[in-house]
């Protein structure tokens, strides 16, 4: 088109996105082009280029829809913040699936991909992304992965303050449910309510009960704890589907919350507003974590951060024990 006309690409692109300083004459000898040939702009390629080429790319498979909504969010934030373009790939849990969906962010030419929960624990992700070139933000691990970029919590001292929050309100029996084995926060949060309880023996003591992070599982984890011959006064669940679980096993065997049975979750996603009672938390900044990741890739594709073979980059950010209604004194019925 540009050379239809005579003038430069600089020149077309300037009529075409209506920029100033393009004499009449040669804007309309463009706008006639443009017209005689057909032209569509396209709006993937514009976006493209007004970003500079840096697209990020972003893995999901995470099974709560709280935590992904947050997730989401901070992407969008991210990319709009460091002017990168985002590319969002949904896979499954198979080698395969994540295998060939990190293919597809690699052919779109991203410079990095952010990895939640559970592929930022994944080997196979880190692996495929390293041979490709391609950096890797791992996001809500519960410790530093060597080999990549990490934006995380100290899941530890989290789960350690919300189990001193139940013992300091009387509870010396306290179940908790773990979430998905195949994540390492889940053992991080683990570890930092048994440290808190072994603190506190002989005085206090635990019940532990397998879950996955779903709501499905954390109401199963909870029938099993009630119905033990001397149940808890406080069940704390690794996250907040989890704990709304809890809620309805209480409410379905009759317990009253918190007078007979204090619940507690994890992350302050939009679901612990949406119980009743309302649930005292762990907020973990999901949103602004995803944000940084985001961020740390776009900073990388600009050369202010160490690339993928240079150190990576390892950013803690804090957390905050929220106390809402579903959390009380033991024996007060």
């Amino acid at each position: 088109m540009a050379r239809r006309v005579g003038v430069s690409p600089m020149t077309v692109s300037r009529v075409i996105n209506n920029f100033a300083g393009v004499k009449q004459s040669t804007r309309d000898a463009v706008r006639q082009a443009v017209e005689e040939l057909g032209y569509s702009p396209n709006p993937a390629a514009r976006s493209l280029a007004r970003h500079g080429g840096r697209r990020v790319g972003l893995l999901y498979s995470n099974p709560s829809a709280g935590y992904l909504s947050e997730f989401l969010v901070g992407a969008l934030d991210g990319a709009q913040l460091s002017g990168s373009l985002l590319m969002i790939e949904k896979c499954g849990t198979t080698a395969a699936s994540e295998k060939a969906a990190i293919a597809r962010l690699v052919a779109g030419g991203v410079a990095g991909v952010v990895l939640p929960s559970p592929h930022a624990e994944s080997a196979d992700a880190h692996a495929e992304l390293k041979l490709h070139g391609v950096a890797a933000v791992a996001v809500g691990t519960g410790l530093l992965r060597q080999e990549a970029n990490s934006v995380r919590i100290d899941d530890f001292a989290a789960a350690a303050e919300m189990t001193r929050h139940l013992l300091s309100l009387g509870h010396t029996r306290i179940g908790f449910i773990k979430g998905a084995a195949n994540q390492t926060a889940s053992a991080e949060r683990l570890s930092g309510f048994e440290a808190e309880i072994s603190r506190a023996r002989p005085k206090a003591t635990s019940l532990v009960e397998e879950g996955d992070f779903t709501y499905r599982s954390g109401l199963e984890a909870a029938k099993r704890l009630l119905s033990s011959k001397e149940p808890p006064t406080a069940i704390f669940a690794s996250n907040d589907d989890m704990a709304a679980g809890v809620l309805a096993a209480a409410h379905h065997r009759g317990f009253v919350v918190p007078e007979q049975l204090s619940v507690a979750g994890f992350d302050d996603t939009p679901i612990t507003t949406a119980v009743w009672p309302e649930l005292t938390t762990i907020r973990q900044p999901v949103a602004e974590m995803t944000e940084a990741a985001v961020r740390i890739i776009a900073d990388g594709g600009r050369g202010k951060t160490p690339g993928v073979t240079a150190k990576p980059v390892d950013r803690l950010l804090p957390y905050k024990l929220v106390i809402r209604a579903s959390t009380g004194p033991a024996g007060r019925v």
